[in-house]
């Protein structure tokens, strides 16, 4: 991630797709962006003028279910976890993201399609460094037993444990190394997942209008309601990886650290980010 390039993509690209929360129809479109813009949503739908959203962890309001952003105007979107992933795995630094809905669309659960929409875009590389955030310092964040933790390293690394107590999710340790992993080819095909006994709930709380058994691994009690094996024998917890490699790029930049993390949420993928630029002594952009 050191001494390279800012990279956009080559072309525009749609896609179309549901909303996991909200049910809405969603109409998305991938955009070239100049050298230092970072990440930007564009919601088409509304005012121009008020209507981007810069993909930074201040903007963040929500993390129930997922990673929700917002503007000073009010303009917002969510569940933008999967999408922001897959810019990272790609080594995306600038992109607009126009979308006529408060929410980013599901696609498939994972992060797999828009990797291949981003990859059929093209990828131009720009006429600028990259900066990236290096540790210098370990730096740690708790919530109860739950923790993230990041320690000064060469390249971007996690260790990853979950703890859900369930006999469909046999493997709760996860380790990847971006110097010896492929985000492609080792997470981004990872689906979101929840419990049978949660829908109802999420239902009465106006969410999961969009969830169904293509978007999402839906597990019993004693077995996994989807048909077909899973994409990875250890894939709940390649999702969580995902889930928290979309949050951390929230920092507005790539960082170089060695991850050690346990029981990680939206919530607290966020509260760490808020820890990390509280304390500028211990990283550095370079």
């Amino acid at each position: 991630m050191f001494n390279l390039s800012q990279k956009t993509i080559n072309n525009s690209i749609n896609c179309n797709s549901v909303g996991l929360h909200s049910g809405s129809n969603i109409n998305m479109r991938l955009c070239p962006a100049e050298i230092n813009t970072g990440i930007v949503f564009r919601r088409t739908d509304l005012e121009s003028g008020k209507n981007e959203i810069k993909a930074d962890f201040k903007n963040v309001t929500t993390t129930n279910l997922g990673t929700s952003i917002a503007n000073e105007f009010g303009a917002s979107i969510s569940t933008i976890e999967h999408l922001m992933a897959a810019i990272w795995g790609c080594g995306i630094d600038n992109l607009i993201i126009e979308v006529n809905n408060a929410e980013a669309p599901i696609m498939d659960g994972s992060s797999e399609p828009f990797v291949f929409l981003i990859e059929c875009a093209g990828i131009l590389q720009q006429n600028e460094s990259r900066k990236v955030i290096e540790i210098l310092e370990k730096i740690r964040v708790e919530d109860g037993d739950k923790f993230i933790e990041v320690n000064p390293s060469r390249d971007f690394s996690l260790d990853l444990n979950i703890d859900f107590n369930h006999p469909q999710i046999k493997i709760n340790q996860l380790t990847f190394h971006s110097s010896s992993h492929s985000f492609k080819n080792d997470i981004c095909r990872a689906r979101t997942f929840c419990f049978k006994h949660e829908i109802d709930q999420m239902h009465k709380n106006g969410l999961a209008k969009g969830g169904s058994l293509d978007n999402s691994i839906v597990i019993d009690h004693d077995k996994i309601l989807n048909d077909g094996p899973l994409r990875y024998k250890d894939e709940f917890i390649r999702h969580k990886t995902l889930d928290l490699i979309g949050d951390l790029f929230l920092a507005g930049n790539y960082i170089v650290g060695h991850f050690n993390a346990y029981k990680v949420g939206h919530t607290l993928n966020n509260k760490f980010l808020h820890h990390l630029f509280a304390n500028p002594q211990k990283w550095r952009l370079v």
